[in-house]
């Protein structure tokens, strides 16, 4: 029966996408403002309900205003969950715009693609400064990588020079992505991808489930101010995530 269900789901999210994609990209020739972020939220929204990701929200998110988001980062399944609740894009590695189908999807979400040799520093900040400055919020993982959900990895500080450039005009609300009903790590790997597991089995294994439940714990929001230093602000974001490990 687990196969059938899941076959199913694949169905239904093959079909979803069929649906939404080609409606954004015809949003995306009018705006690529806040009323293109409608449809992909519609669609993580859709996706999570599909392979049963239950989100959680602890906090408040503010939506409000222009935000740099900071999380820790488990799995490729981050992307719906954060998505399906805040209308930002995402900041992601070069590769993923390579990946079939995700990668594709990724760029109708306006995901930020960077180098993450460094090989493209002043490019990658242009890019992103110019997109803050058209007044988009941003979503980083400054892990650089995926967890297996028991720890916090050491963060990189680099991007975080984006939001001390625009002091008075965007703040930084961390947050943490944790698997509240998770025992050991054989239930985390349900959600958590991390190291050299493939993505397809890992998504096809979600789907002969009934689920998991991702909370999203929202910490208070960092106004930023003149005599802030970049170490100070990355070291803050970390300690406010891990406490909510």
């Amino acid at each position: 029966m687990s196969l059938i269900f899941a076959v199913f789901k694949v169905f239904l999210f093959l079909i979803w996408c069929v649906i939404m994609v080609p409606i954004q990209a015809v949003v995306l020739v009018f705006t690529k403002g806040q009323g293109a972020y409608i449809i992909p939220k519609f669609w993580h929204k859709g996706v999570c309900l599909i392979f049963g990701i239950n989100v959680k929200i602890v906090g408040k998110p503010v939506h409000d205003r222009q935000i740099m988001y900071v999380s820790n980062h488990l799995s490729y399944l981050d992307i719906p969950a954060i998505g399906s609740y805040l209308k930002a894009s995402f900041i992601a590695k070069q590769e993923v715009a390579g990946w079939p189908v995700f990668g594709f999807l990724s760029k109708m979400q306006q995901t930020a693609f960077v180098d993450r040799t460094g090989a493209r520093i002043k490019e990658d900040h242009y890019s992103l400064g110019s997109m803050l400055d058209a007044g988009k919020s941003l979503i980083l993982f400054p892990e650089g990588t995926s967890s297996d959900a028991t720890e916090l990895l050491p963060f990189k500080s680099r991007l975080f020079t984006l939001v001390i450039e625009r002091v008075g005009n965007v703040a930084v609300q961390p947050f943490t992505i944790r698997l509240p009903h998770a025992k050991n790590q054989k239930d985390r790997d349900q959600y958590a991808w991390y190291g050299d597991m493939d993505l397809a089995p890992h998504l096809w294994a979600l789907a002969k489930t009934n689920g998991v439940t991702v909370e999203l714990v929202f910490h208070d929001l960092i106004e930023l101010d003149e005599n802030v230093e970049r170490k100070n602000l990355t070291d803050q974001c970390f300690d406010m995530i891990k406490s909510g490990l």
